[in-house]
């Protein structure tokens, strides 16, 4: 087993080392088996309720990615250079609402749940979105829940990326309406069962970023005991 001191090190440098990459190396493109890990970290990331109310689209295509690249301002000087480029999609409604179809073949198809108990973990959500978070008081509400959940996978992918010499950005700089209506022209969507979430690109920095700088750590962390 690797010296835990060591281990924390390398993962505090990792951090470090991330950063919000403004310009990428066009030279220099991320073997598949690292972008490959990339994705597990992301497919592997945590869910409220294990339900994985999204989707990772991996836009290679270069006539798709010039359409991103004109519609969304925050991906525009990223876009050409990047090497692998990210969409994250959230689930809507018509999937993260306690009696959806989606939900029920997660827990009984997927997670291979009972279906006696996977009738009451769906009581549970259905008290969960109704009561504790009040999520069914605005379709937008649902929306915004799994699009919360999108940004852990998000922030595991640009660790891992980062702790393997991996540069990332997160994007975003993007009308969402717009990058919606291109998405669903390109058949990304699935008829509104998929609305955007977040993007980031991944590749090579050209050039060192300036030193990390951050609020005290007693500013952000407080200790009750």
């Amino acid at each position: 087993m690797r010296d835990k001191d060591i281990l924390k090190q390398e993962i505090l440098e990792a951090f470090h080392f991330r950063h919000a990459t403004k310009e990428f190396d066009p030279n220099k493109q991320i073997p598949e088996d690292d972008f490959r890990f990339i994705l597990d970290t992301a497919h592997l990331s945590p869910s409220s309720f294990g339900v994985e109310p999204w989707r990772f689209v991996v836009v290679q295509n270069p006539e798709l990615r010039e359409k991103i690249r004109n519609t969304s301002w925050g991906a525009y000087g990223k876009l050409p250079a990047a090497s692998h480029f990210v969409i994250i999609l959230a689930r809507t409604k018509l999937d993260t609402k306690y009696d959806s179809e989606y939900i029920k073949d997660q827990f009984l198809n997927v997670a291979k749940i009972p279906e006696d108990i996977t009738s009451k973990l769906i009581g549970r959500i259905e008290e969960f979105q109704k009561e504790d978070f009040k999520l069914l008081a605005d379709d937008r509400l649902l929306y915004e829940w799994a699009c919360r959940q999108t940004y852990v996978a998000l922030g595991n992918m640009m660790t891992a990326a980062a702790q393997i010499g991996i540069d990332s950005c997160p994007i975003e700089g993007f009308n969402i309406e717009k990058m919606n209506q291109l998405l669903d022209e390109a058949g990304l969507l699935e008829d509104g069962h998929f609305s955007i979430s977040v993007m980031a690109a991944f590749g090579y920095r050209v050039e060192d970023p300036r030193p990390k700088a951050r609020r005290p750590f007693d500013d952000v962390v407080k200790w009750v005991e």
